[in-house]
């Protein structure tokens, strides 16, 4: 899969002023130098929770597959050339909507990446998620949170409880998404943060929402 284009770095969001460090999650090269600007989108189709994740020149960089029938709510992230990265499916009777994700297609607890639920069970007006490294198994301190607001389509995501922005996500306004009633996003990653793990972050987050509103 051809690299993401390269776009000049925002001022960086963290106080001392300081690049971060690779931060891999799904996989070390999926973390680059410089930011990267992703537009998902929803798919219609017969499955419920399709999107297609592309760059800021239309390619497509990773697409996300529903199931037809899954009482796990089960999405499958893909590469551009057809191959899976993670398994992300909603654990069943979760107070949280926590949801656990796996390399490639597996769901066996060894190939686990990371957990993510709602830090709070009832969240009105603002959403917050917390997210747990397969590594950390205390779940006592996240490893990442989620903060902002979904009805409004802004989001941040940070680094643990810290002040250190690594991704956000807005809303895309666009003629087809008013009319089909479907769901753009615009994501921008930081440089050296994992841009496959932060998109299904944003998917899982659309789908968390989704659940609510039925």
């Amino acid at each position: 899969m051809a690299a993401p284009p390269y776009y000049p770095a925002p001022p960086a969001p963290a106080p001392s002023g300081s690049q971060l460090e690779p931060l891999p999650v799904v996989a070390p090269h999926f973390c680059v130098p410089y930011v990267v600007q992703l537009s998902v989108r929803e798919t219609l189709g017969l499955r419920e929770g399709d999107f297609t994740i592309t760059d800021t020149n239309g390619a497509v960089v990773l697409t996300v597959r529903g199931a037809f029938i899954s009482i796990h709510n089960r999405r499958i992230l893909y590469d551009a050339a057809g191959q899976p990265l993670l398994s992300m499916r909603e654990k069943v009777f979760s107070l949280h909507n926590r949801w656990e994700v796996f390399r490639g297609d597996s769901s066996h607890a060894s190939n686990l990446v990371y957990t993510a639920k709602k830090s709070h069970m009832i969240q009105l007006f603002k959403t917050e998620m917390e997210i747990f490294l397969a590594s950390n198994t205390s779940h006592q301190v996240c490893d990442f949170k989620m903060k902002g607001s979904y009805n409004e389509r802004s989001c941040a995501f940070f680094l643990g409880n810290s002040n250190t922005m690594i991704a956000q996500m807005h809303r895309q306004h666009g003629a087809a998404s008013f009319v089909l009633g479907t769901h753009n996003f615009g994501i921008t990653v930081y440089p050296n943060v994992d841009y496959v793990f932060i998109a299904s972050l944003v998917v899982m987050l659309q789908e968390i929402h989704t659940d609510k509103n039925d």
